[in-house]
């Protein structure tokens, strides 16, 4: 058996409080557990869940002291505050793609493996596609 070594990381404090940055709430399928994800457009990939609205918030705060602290020992820039929701073209959060179906039976066959619906799987390839073009 094998032990994973554990990078310790120093509690950075932001340049910026938890609250000027926009945080976007969505509600979670039943499907795929129920609760409430919340994200944050200015700091990709950064994003946690809850069971209400109210503890999606707070695990988003420490989502955020803990994204700001992993950025700040990758000597990685933290984003200044910039999105602003009224700014953004009006969307509905839905968009419909087609897939090869080579991709699709992949997709699906590595949601089941991991136990998760196929459209959280989608998203959570997406966040991570998102903090990477913009890391």
């Amino acid at each position: 058996m094998t032990t994973a070594t554990v990078k310790k990381i120093k509690n950075a404090k932001p340049p910026f409080p938890f609250e000027a940055y926009s945080h976007v709430i969505s509600q979670l399928p039943k499907e795929d557990g129920g609760g409430f994800l919340i994200t944050f457009p200015d700091l990709p990939g950064c994003m946690s869940d809850g069971a209400t609205e109210a503890e999606a918030v707070a695990n988003g705060k420490d989502a955020f002291k803990a994204w700001v602290s992993a950025r700040k020992d990758a000597s990685k820039e933290i984003p200044t505050p910039f999105y602003r929701p009224d700014t953004v073209p009006e969307v509905s959060g839905k968009f419909v793609t087609r897939l090869p179906k080579s991709v699709h039976a992949k997709l699906a066959e590595r949601a089941k493996a991991e136990g998760v619906s196929l459209n959280t799987l989608v998203l959570a390839y997406v966040a991570e596609g998102l903090g990477r073009k913009a890391a």
